[in-house]
């Protein structure tokens, strides 16, 4: 909304000047006096801000209703979305306060697991449509603490091993949108490795690298692997808008992606995190 009020400004005002230039023009080559010149520069005035105020009745306004309806309606939902996620988390907790039985108690744990990857899909629906709204606000972000999260989810997957090499590092980013970013990372190359083989998150002197050993890529399908839908390998399952994805963020937050990959020797990511580091 901000950038279409921008540029409708910027239009808006470019049109009346180039109408009183004209207008200017088309006096000086009648002689026309100056007195003549402010008058109809007056007349070109007030048509303008008849103009203008059509322009915003007809156009901006009902938009920004419609915003603001989809707002608090998603706002409504989101609600109503939050409170039997709670009332599960609750009452799991509650009965695993009062269950003995092994087998009880690890179904109830299966549950708080599902509640809290339910929990997590919610916090991503949630920064969905803010973003869309709204400019998402940057967060300090204790990034040796972040890896180490989102690793132990995908430790959970009883998968791959992974191998962390991490230096003690700061940032300040929209928070969710680097999770959803590292976590297309880690995805893919847990995707394209075998079960057994390490995959290795590396952190040192603003580089955050993640490398695999897996089935790698050529240098095709290097050049290709950012383009919306594609999929090196169609055998796997996937959409193919992953490495989209992660590209846009890079770019969003200004942090440099470079990918090196070698056909079945695997594949390393390199992002460059200088821009967002916050120096102590």
């Amino acid at each position: 909304m901000r950038n279409e009020l921008l540029v409708a400004a910027l239009i808006y005002f470019v049109t009346i000047f180039t109408l009183l230039v004209a207008v200017y023009r088309f006096l000086e080559n009648w002689h026309m006096s100056t007195f003549n010149f402010f008058i109809a520069g007056a007349l070109v005035f007030l048509v303008a801000v008849g103009w203008g105020f059509v322009l915003k009745t007809l156009i901006f306004a009902p938009k920004k209703n419609m915003e603001n309806t989809l707002t608090v309606l998603t706002n409504e939902i989101i609600h109503e979305l939050n409170i039997p996620l709670s009332t599960i988390q609750a009452n799991t907790s509650m009965l695993k306060k009062n269950t003995t039985d092994e087998k009880s108690l690890k179904r109830l744990e299966r549950i708080d697991d599902a509640s809290i990857r339910l929990k997590k899909l919610y916090d991503e629906l949630v920064y969905g449509i803010q973003k869309e709204m709204h400019i998402i606000e940057k967060e300090r972000v204790d990034l040796v603490s972040l890896i180490s999260e989102r690793i132990a989810i995908f430790e959970e997957q009883k998968r791959n091993p992974f191998i962390l090499e991490l230096m003690p590092y700061e940032i300040e980013v929209d928070k969710i949108g680097f999770e959803q970013m590292f976590d297309n990372l880690i995805t893919n190359a847990m995707k394209y490795s075998d079960k057994v083989s390490s995959i290795t998150v590396h952190l040192e002197e603003d580089i955050l690298e993640i490398r695999d050993r897996g089935i790698g890529m050529s240098a095709t399908e290097l050049l290709r692997m950012h383009e919306r839908y594609y999929q090196a390998d169609t055998q796997t399952d996937g959409e193919g808008i992953g490495l989209s994805l992660v590209k846009n963020y890079c770019e969003t937050e200004d942090i440099t992606l470079q990918i090196q990959s070698e056909k079945n020797v695997g594949t390393s990511i390199f992002l460059n995190l200088t821009k967002v580091h916050i120096k102590i």
